[in-house]
């Protein structure tokens, strides 16, 4: 083979090669709503983490009650501000079998512990180190909560800052 035909087959190949990367990348970006994204209908997918005080807390087992699963980072500023009434609206629901469960997107036990502190925070905090939580239930952007029925049904995902009537609204529609 001369050197012209090696030419032209090293770059037709690479031009194949460029072309089925954009397609691709096209593909995922037009595509990436529907997969892995979880919606109002939907069974909530299971998972096990473990909280800061080293309890494991697996979703099914709260079968029977509402969850409210809350997804959240320290740097999040609309996640600080809805901690707060969160927390307060826990205080009142836990005894009524509605159970608040936030998980934090794989920051160090060292910085939710601190920000738990800061703001007294009560209900379950669940570190989700690699990200496999997030990714199963399709979150962003932060803050994303779900509305978990005692069927284990998602009800209603909230994104983005809630007031604290929002919160005490959402936990009574998810009472058993």
């Amino acid at each position: 083979m001369n050197k012209k035909k090696r030419r032209l087959l090293i770059r037709s190949i690479i031009l194949i090669l460029l072309i089925s990367a954009v397609v691709y990348t096209l593909y995922a970006n037009f595509t990436k709503d529907q997969r892995g994204q979880i919606q109002a209908g939907d069974k909530a997918p299971d998972f096990v983490l473990t909280d800061m005080e080293g309890e494991i807390h697996k979703l099914s087992d709260y079968e029977g009650k509402g969850v409210f699963l809350n997804f959240w980072g320290t740097w999040c500023k609309p996640c600080e501000k809805e901690m707060p009434y969160m927390n307060n609206q826990y205080k009142m629901f836990k005894d009524q079998d509605v159970q608040v469960l936030a998980v934090n997107v794989g920051e160090s036990e060292f910085l939710v512990n601190r920000f738990a502190s800061k703001h007294n925070l009560e209900f379950p905090i669940v570190i989700d180190e690699n990200d496999e939580v997030l990714n199963a239930y399709g979150v962003d952007p932060l803050p994303t909560t779900f509305l978990i029925n005692p069927e284990g049904e998602v009800v209603k995902v909230i994104t983005g800052t809630m007031t604290e009537e929002d919160i005490r609204g959402h936990m009574e529609s998810i009472m058993p």
